[in-house]
């Protein structure tokens, strides 16, 4: 399997290289994966050629969810993200959020799960004056990092 981490200047490249090519884009932490996210993945793949997930660094993580997160390290993240065959491409991001990647790939299809309106999506508004879609996903019901975090606290946390 071809290494499917790539950087920015790569991510730009692969925007050069994809005339005639659907691109999607989604982006997310991914921590501790699970159904839910391999789910949201496959039906974001499913709309177009070619997926790029952009991941938040573990800086940029612990930022947005606090210093106990994430529970497992970038690296293993993106590599566990990298044997999906639904994903085509990962690339770090280590802002809080994926606007300066969005900007830079100016994908055809932006995702996210639903439970974001459309204009709270970040980068909406560059796909969307680029003639792109932005189409919230649903999300698989029950499934959730969180809720598997406070089920190994349930079930282990106690001596």
């Amino acid at each position: 399997m071809p290494d499917k981490l790539i950087d920015l200047k790569a991510l730009v490249a692969l925007r050069a290289r994809a005339t005639g090519r659907t691109v999607v884009f989604t982006n997310g932490v991914f921590d501790l994966l699970h159904r839910g996210h391999v789910e949201y993945l496959e039906q974001a793949r499913a709309l177009g050629d070619v997926l790029v997930v952009g991941l938040n660094s573990d800086a940029s993580v612990k930022r947005i969810k606090g210093e106990r997160r994430p529970l497992c390290p970038q690296g293993d993240r993106a590599a566990v993200l990298s044997a999906l065959a639904c994903v085509d491409h990962v690339v770090l991001f280590d802002e809080d959020t994926p606007q300066r990647l969005i900007e830079s790939l100016v994908p055809d299809i932006l995702v996210k799960g639903a439970d974001y309106s459309v204009e709270q999506i970040v980068g909406a508004e560059t796909v969307l004056k680029n003639g792109g879609k932005v189409l919230p996903i649903e999300l698989t019901p029950g499934r959730s990092t969180t809720d598997l975090i406070k089920t190994i606290v349930e079930r282990y946390g106690k001596p």
